[in-house]
């Protein structure tokens, strides 16, 4: 990749660091093993499900990485600060995926100004503010990847999600303004975008309805978005930026 790594201040050995926010589950923890088995130290943020967080932190730790576990809220500037702020003093991450998201369905005739603001928080408040604090760093080492998981719904729209929708539409046109920014500093900035995939986000969702709108005829597996991930992450996609990779099995082209 390039990249100048952190130092061990144990080992003195090189070592890469990815941060992934919403690690404790779903994409998040499937992203979270597969940095891990490409050779990545994990800070895995979570919110508030500390069991699973430490469910990944021992697949983690199998694969003869090391995992910090970060529970804070990404809207939460001060705890977010408390949290990562000593981390980044000490090595500056070499990976940030934000993967953070939630979804509230409801039309929007009926939605609650909380049930907007809750779900755009979190995916652009969220992404701003964690992305923030370790940009600095990236951009001094003159090398990063930052990788957004963002949602077909953020392309093509859903009925039902218009909260959603224009939560993760933001986060591509965010990803694309910023790739555009600290490119000439080595920092590379794309999104991935999947569709329907088999988490808990998808688990209620009437799949005799879905399936047969997905040219592939199934869900998407987690590991599936999660090998994505790791190719914008390698020397192979060091000439990919501002791009958004979708994972959806032909639902939207």
């Amino acid at each position: 990749m390039g990249r100048r790594k952190n130092e061990d201040v144990q080992s003195g050995s090189a070592r890469r660091i990815a941060l992934i926010t919403g690690a404790s589950r779903g994409l998040g923890a499937a992203i979270a093993v597969r940095l891990a088995r490409a050779g990545y130290d994990i800070w895995a943020n979570y919110r508030s499900n500390h069991e699973a967080a430490a469910k990944v932190k021992s697949e983690v730790e199998a694969l003869g990485r090391t995992c910090e576990i970060l529970p804070f809220d990404v809207c939460d500037e001060e705890g977010m600060e408390a949290a990562l702020a000593p981390l980044v003093e000490k090595a500056c991450p070499d990976v940030l995926v934000n993967n953070a998201g939630f979804s509230k369905d409801v039309m929007m005739m009926w939605m609650s100004r909380e049930e907007w603001q809750s779900v755009t928080d979190v995916s652009l408040l969220g992404f701003f503010l964690v992305t923030k604090q370790v940009l600095t760093g990236m951009l001094k080492r003159r090398s990063g990847r930052i990788v957004n998981i963002a949602s077909t719904a953020g392309q093509s729209g859903l009925p039902g999600q218009v909260n959603y929708s224009a939560a993760k539409a933001g986060l591509i046109g965010a990803t694309k303004a910023l790739a555009a920014e600290v490119a000439k500093r080595g920092v590379l900035v794309n999104v991935v975008a999947p569709g329907f995939i088999e988490t808990d986000m998808t688990e209620d969702l009437p799949r005799e309805a879905i399936l047969p709108r997905i040219p592939l005829g199934r869900l998407g597996r987690p590991e599936e978005v999660a090998s994505v991930v790791e190719f914008l992450c390698s020397d192979a996609a060091s000439y990919i930026t501002g791009q958004v990779l979708a994972v959806n099995g032909g639902l939207y082209v």
